[in-house]
């Protein structure tokens, strides 16, 4: 008899728990289920209001970072994939604001030392990143990265450099990071220095990892400091292809395709069609401002698209050879920019 009661109790008391985990899980689900509603909702006023003339690109940066480490973007692949087609619209957009020959000007003044740049930095990278203890293939495609345009050299050299998931997640990270805290401070170290804007968009552009960021804090600074990092930096972005040439020598492969960057092939045609034949300025000026606005959008989608396991995956030391790497050309570049102009 005895036996019998311990035993109902027991059940009793089995049951009172399990209709307790049962209520926390079910509080738990609506929890998640509201959260991701508020997020969804959230996502799409930011998203909204980045299309706005109110909003500029790097507070549409930090609506997009906010709002990804706080409740967590709800889009993440639509962010990545959407973030690069838009930002590539975008500036084929604002070729149709900028005159070829003028644009010619400003991209050949700094050859020479875009030239220089991208080799000092790949040799530089490759030395520290050997000191620092760092695989070959994530110190090559850091360097890279920095070298010349971010995430989209990554892209075109972690193939031929044979890179896996985790060396290429690490590496985007590191430069993404680095790109974001770029866009806020540069037009602030370019009014402290009272650098002129042309000045400004040769040293953002040679100094700034991503074609986006460039041109997101060009804008920030001035109409003439946008045109001439668009410009300055779609010139660099071309090496993607020697450097994709030098990568599979490197590395000693033969079976990977080399990517070449043919959205800038619409940017030139654009600038050309604005220089060689009569648009109407209302059509010009309209393109110009959709892309910029489009610009702005692009911005939300790459913060979006950060999440705190991104930052978790940057370790320490690929971050300091990000920042060192980032220290050196800022530098270099500032100091040829107070030297020949």
């Amino acid at each position: 008899m005895r036996t019998t009661f311990v035993f109902t109790i027991n059940k009793r008391n089995t049951m009172e728990r399990n209709m307790s985990n049962n209520k926390e899980q079910t509080a738990k689900k609506h929890f998640l289920n509201t959260n991701i509603v508020i997020s969804n909702v959230i996502y799409v006023v930011l998203a909204c209001l980045c299309l706005t003339p109110f909003i500029t690109a790097p507070i549409a940066l930090f609506f997009g970072l906010a709002l990804a480490l706080t409740l967590g973007s709800p889009y993440t692949n639509f962010n990545v994939s959407m973030s690069k087609y838009l930002l590539q619209f975008s500036v084929v957009g604002l070729g149709f604001g900028m005159n070829l020959l003028d644009s010619v000007k400003s991209g050949s003044a700094g050859m020479f030392f875009t030239l220089f740049s991208v080799a000092s930095v790949m040799l530089a990278g490759i030395m520290l990143g050997k000191w620092l203890g760092i695989s070959k293939v994530s110190t090559y495609l850091i360097a890279a990265g920095t070298a010349i345009c971010g995430g989209s050299a990554i892209a075109a050299v972690g193939p031929i450099a044979k890179a896996d998931q985790s060396q290429m997640s690490i590496s985007l990270a590191t430069i993404f990071v680095l790109n974001a805290i770029a866009l806020f401070l540069f037009p602030i170290l370019g009014h402290w220095l009272h650098l002129s804007q042309y000045q400004f968009g040769l040293w953002a552009a040679i100094a700034i990892h991503d074609t986006s960021s460039v041109v997101g804090a060009g804008s920030t600074f001035g109409e003439t400091a946008l045109k001439v990092a668009t410009t300055v930096k779609l010139t660099r972005a071309l090496w993607i292809i020697p450097l994709s040439v030098f990568t599979s020598f490197y590395f000693k492969s033969k079976d990977n395709k080399i990517v070449v960057p043919w959205f800038i092939l619409f940017f030139i045609l654009a600038m050309a069609a604005n220089t060689y034949f009569t648009i109407p300025k209302a059509l010009s000026h309209g393109i110009v401002s959709i892309s910029r606005q489009c610009l702005t959008l692009t911005l939300f989608f790459i913060g979006a698209g950060l999440s705190r396991s991104t930052l978790k995956l940057v370790g320490v030391k690929p971050f300091i050879l990000g920042i060192m790497l980032w220290f050196f050309i800022a530098v270099a570049s500032l100091s040829f920019i107070y030297l020949n102009h």
